[in-house]
């Protein structure tokens, strides 16, 4: 299985997506119209984030990749992996 380096704006959209669905489940009155307004944001930053132009091949798969690093992530800083190791600086490597 290839190892991505996902950017780590995306990786903390992927994020903020998952905190605001839980949210969305938890809210009641008002508060569920800004909460959805805020996932529909957050899944257009995710899904049309320019990382996806350069996986064309393996699109699918880094998108499971990232939703399982931004699922199991604690909010550490950027360079954790799935596995717990360190990734660069520059991004957050699934792995």
């Amino acid at each position: 299985m290839h190892h991505h380096t996902f950017p780590a704006d995306l990786v903390q959209a992927q994020r903020d997506w998952y905190a605001t669905y839980r949210q969305l489940a938890g809210a009641a009155g008002t508060q569920t119209t800004v909460l959805r307004r805020r996932l529909v944001r957050l899944s257009v930053q995710v899904t049309a984030h320019p990382y996806w132009a350069t996986v064309p091949n393996s699109a699918p798969a880094a998108r499971m990749q990232l939703k399982a690093l931004a699922w199991h992530d604690d909010g550490d800083a950027p360079g954790r992996t799935v596995g717990g190791t360190a990734g660069d600086e520059a991004g957050v490597t699934a792995g």
